[in-house]
């Protein structure tokens, strides 16, 4: 359990206690320490651990999913970080993180898929270029929206960061300024990875390259949504980001890290056992869109204005 993911919630919420009350034995992160959370993960499996669950944000479900999946056991998913996009698409109700401990009593199992990029395994996406360089600043773990579009509009038009080229398949993509590799492809109206998936489990990479000429243009696409100058696939097949650096800076899962290039993504089907409770939240109304993505448009509009001249 990360006790200081979003803001404390584990605490709040005395998830812990909770957890032991289900009969759970539960280790909690001491961030005074360096501390490996997938070694921890693997001594609970060599212990004899009947299933993995973890309280905290994306990128620390990512680390002990990838145990899970390797070791063959369940998984439970407590959303106790900032935006749990993961517990999001599961269904889970982000409001009150305890309840997903419910999943120890009464649930039922999922069975989705599971991202790798290298060796890293993650439950969202992995970014690269502009959308990596959101993550890497300092201040995206506690602004996430207002970071993105501080950053965003500027960044994609300056072409800053490494020289990239994304191949899958037959197709090549040269130079793109913006990458984002998805866990299961994210809804067709959201260019920023800040929607919904309408599944984990079809085996698909979902991938999104883009390039803009200039900070209005940009500001353009993302206030309208629309998808000129954007390369939009999905795909089974390996995704290789190649980088003129030989390490290359990533977002994994929200987290900021570092990747030797080039980076091969891959998607593995159905390798995760998600216990999620049988009764919860579920699937958001058709056409519903999170309120940070009607920020960043509205913000995109102003920064479009700002530069002089309106791209229809």
């Amino acid at each position: 359990m990360n006790p200081r993911s979003g803001g404390g919630k584990a605490s709040r919420f005395r998830i812990a206690e909770r957890a032991r009350a289900f009969g759970a034995q539960v280790f909690l992160i001491d961030h005074s320490l360096p501390q490996d959370l997938a070694a921890v993960a693997r001594r609970a499996v060599d212990d004899g651990a009947d299933l993995l669950g973890v309280a905290g944000g994306d990128g620390t479900q990512a680390l002990v999913a990838e145990v899970a999946a390797e070791s063959g056991l369940p998984f439970v998913v407590v959303p106790a970080g900032t935006r749990n996009h993961f517990a999001m698409d599961l269904g889970l109700d982000r409001e009150d993180p305890s309840a997903a401990l419910e999943a120890l009593r009464d649930g039922v199992e999922l069975r989705v898929d599971l991202g790798y990029a290298g060796e890293r395994a993650f439950v969202n996406n992995v970014s690269f270029g502009a959308y990596a360089a959101l993550v890497q600043d300092p201040a995206y773990r506690e602004d996430k929206i207002g970071t993105m579009v501080r950053i965003l509009p500027e960044f994609l038009a300056r072409h800053q960061g490494p020289e990239l080229v994304v191949r899958t398949g037959l197709l090549t993509v040269d130079r793109p300024d913006a990458v984002l590799v998805s866990n299961n492809p994210y809804q067709i109206d959201d260019p920023a990875g800040l929607d919904r998936r309408a599944q984990l489990d079809s085996g698909l990479l979902g991938v999104l390259a883009a390039r803009a000429e200039t900070p209005a243009e940009t500001a353009a696409r993302l206030r309208s949504g629309q998808m000129q100058g954007l390369t939009r696939l999905a795909t089974p097949d390996d995704v290789v980001i190649h980088a003129d650096p030989p390490v290359v800076p990533v977002g994994l899962d929200g987290e900021a890290v570092t990747l030797r290039a080039p980076v091969r993504c891959r998607i593995s089907p159905r390798t995760l056992r998600v216990w999620v409770p049988r009764h919860r939240p579920g699937v958001a109304p058709t056409g519903w869109r999170p309120p940070g993505w009607a920020v960043v448009q509205r913000a995109a509009s102003l920064v479009g204005r700002s530069h002089g001249h309106h791209t229809a």
